[in-house]
Formats: structure tokens, sequence, C-alpha cells
């Protein structure tokens, strides 16, 4: 399985009434920045199998952004072991029942996608480093086994620069 992990874009701040964390939409830069990515990621020639995301407003806007780039938007799924209060290991059972040769794009949040990293490519070992994904970041992890946990090795630890800049526009 190649499961490709995409931090989500910008979102708007914070507020302490109205409206809360769970709601907070993509700002008009962090939609355009998302956009250029998947335009990217499409030129790149990368095929996606199923798009799964947290349900938070930011996550699922991403998601969406995606899933519209590469025409596979009744392929999209929200799960909620991808929000900020979700299980891991609820999660990787949840990857471990898709079929091994997908290719799989999971949109989330931080330090959640962080740690899911981390413990997939360092063998749970955190003493061996940590991954920090920044906003739009995307990493790439070939999984080479997922039977109690996931373990893979990491392809790519993109930037959203990064990223905008490997469009052929």
């Amino acid at each position: 399985m190649d499961l490709f992990i995409l931090r989500h874009g910008e979102a708007g701040q914070r507020v302490s009434a109205g409206r809360g964390d769970f709601q907070r939409p993509l700002t008009a830069a962090g939609q355009k920045e998302v956009s250029d990515i998947a335009t990217s990621l499409k030129d790149l020639g990368i095929k996606l199998d199923v798009v799964i995301t947290s349900p938070l407003k930011r996550a699922h806007q991403t998601a969406s952004i995606v899933a519209k780039t590469f025409k596979i938007e009744k392929k999209m799924q929200d799960w909620a072991e991808l929000s900020p209060e979700g299980n891991r290991l609820d999660l990787y059972n949840k990857l471990s029942q898709l079929k091994q040769q997908s290719s799989v794009l999971v949109v989330g949040h931080e330090p959640n996608l962080s740690g899911m990293i981390s413990e997939m490519i360092f063998d749970g070992n955190n003493n061996g480093g940590r991954i920090t994904l920044k906003k739009s970041g995307l990493a790439r992890i070939r999984i080479i086994s997922s039977t109690s946990k996931f373990r893979g090795e990491l392809r790519w630890l993109l930037t959203p620069k990064l990223l905008k800049n490997m469009s052929s526009k």
C-alpha cells in the first residue's frame, strides 16, 4: 500500500465562542495552496484509489479539493479515527482492511499525523527521531507490514512550497 499523508491546509483563526474548532474552514490562501498541491500531485502521475479524511471542516475541505482534482469525489470517506480525538490503533485496523495494492490519501491534523509517520517509519521507537508535518505538507510511506501495527518506508516528506513548485504550470 502507498499511504499519502496530507495535513490540512491553512485554516481560519480559532474563536472562543460561536463556531468551534470542528467548524474552522480553510482560508482562501489555504484553499489555493491545497489546489496547487493537488495539481502538482496529478501532474506527477500519482493515482489515488481512495481519500480518507478527518470529519473536521478544514480537513474535509482539503480532502475534497484533492478528490475533485483527481475526479474521485465518490471515493472520499470521513473517518472519525482521523479527528484530533481519534484512536490511532482503530485507524490502523480500518486501514488494514483496504486492498494492500491500493494508493490511499489520508488527511488529518497535528500532532496525530506526525506521530503516525514517526511510529510507522521508526518502528514505534521515537528515539530514532520525529517527523513534523507542516500545514499542507505531504508524506508518502510505502507500507511494508500491516499486521499488528503499520510499518513502512518513508518515500517522500515534502513541504507545501516544494509541492507547489513541482507542478508543470
